[in-house]
């Protein structure tokens, strides 16, 4: 609403804001969007209009408006707005690039990246108040963005979010070792004069990793999608995953990952059959 929605249209009249004016702001966004002039992506777009639509929904039912002129106008479809394909690393490609990338300045990234399933933003925001190498587990109370080209370092967005998640004995190691190896910083991975890193540069640097291992190509997020893939697959409850990955519910993460149903539907016949032998039909 105040980045977006009120600059453009907060002095336009109700009576006037029909479908032609709505789509004409969203071409706007689409093309110069951004306080910087860089054009918002659909899927920003499309949750500009059903904030702006359910704003709309409000008058009409409050009787300041006859119909809701969303209702009339072209937002970008879904299939523009969807996110990048999902691309995920099976357990042993997974392995063999963490055993690449052993030498790398950020190897203990990569490494915790995979083996939690945290978020680009909330890996970088991570500070070493914030892990217990003793107890295996690590608190994500803040992320690291990037917004409109600058670094910015802000709390997460839900409740769910804002969790404790459980180290494996291997990866705490590493991260004990990181800690005597890396910059003198409150952060774990941070810039040598213990400034947060900048993640596109943090994506890029993964990006060129994968090129140079010779792997199928993932992005940086595909290391989250891997973990809960490899967690499912691995007969992990779909609660703990859910609760791991921060997601706010486990609805929405069996919706996500429900490429893997048909998988762990065939295990669950398969394994049922073992305890209930039938016999010759």
């Amino acid at each position: 609403m105040r980045n977006h929605i009120i600059p453009r249209l907060g002095g336009t009249i109700l009576s006037e804001l029909d479908a032609r004016v709505l789509n004409a702001f969203y071409a706007t966004l689409l093309a110069n969007g951004h306080r910087d002039l860089r054009p918002l992506s659909p899927a920003t777009v499309r949750r500009i209009h059903a904030t702006l639509h359910r704003a709309l929904r409000d008058a009409v039912r409050w009787g300041h408006l006859e119909k809701n002129p969303g209702d009339a106008c072209d937002p970008p479809r879904q299939r523009a707005a969807s996110a990048p394909e999902m691309r995920t690393w099976a357990p042993a490609q997974l392995a063999a690039f963490l055993g690449f990338v052993r030498g790398d300045r950020l190897s203990a990234l990569w490494v915790l990246l995979a083996m939690t399933g945290l978020r680009r933003g909330e890996a970088l925001g991570l500070r070493w108040i914030d892990v217990n190498i003793d107890r295996g587990e690590l608190a994500v109370r803040q992320t690291v963005l990037l917004v409109s080209g600058r670094i910015e370092v802000s709390r997460p967005k839900t409740a769910r979010g804002r969790r404790v998640v459980a180290l494996d004995p291997s990866t705490a190691d590493i991260l004990a070792k990181h800690r005597q190896i890396g910059p003198d910083s409150e952060l774990v991975f941070s810039d040598q004069d213990g400034s947060p890193l900048n993640p596109g540069a943090v994506s890029k640097r993964f990006s060129k990793l994968v090129r140079a291992s010779g792997l199928p190509l993932i992005r940086l997020h595909d290391l989250r999608h891997t973990h809960a893939t490899i967690a499912l697959q691995a007969g992990v409850h779909p609660k703990i995953v859910s609760e791991r990955l921060g997601h706010s519910t486990v609805a929405f993460t069996l919706d996500v990952y429900s490429h893997m149903l048909p998988h762990m539907q065939a295990e669950a016949a398969a394994a049922v059959a073992a305890l209930v032998p039938l016999g010759e039909p």
